[in-house]
């Protein structure tokens, strides 16, 4: 009670060619080859993303701040106001 035999193998092989025929299962395995060929390009789409995350980001321009008179504090600004 084993493992079937290369015989056994061969009928199922017919009976499911039988069923389905020749052209459907040459299609079946074209779209799971386009499937894997779309895994594959996601992956790789992924990594790019991954790739251009990890950039630094570019560095902006500061601009000049206006600066409080160093001899008023914060407090005599205020009252001005």
């Amino acid at each position: 009670m084993g493992s079937f035999s290369a015989i056994h193998w061969i009928v199922v092989v017919l009976v499911i060619v039988l069923l389905f025929g020749g052209g459907r299962i040459s299609g079946l395995m074209g779209d799971v080859a386009k499937g894997i060929k779309s895994f594959k390009k996601g992956l790789t789409e992924d990594e790019d993303d991954v790739a251009s995350a990890a950039k630094p980001a570019q560095r902006l321009e500061q601009r000049p701040t206006a600066t409080p008179d160093s001899t008023t504090t914060r407090d005599e600004q205020k009252i001005d106001s």
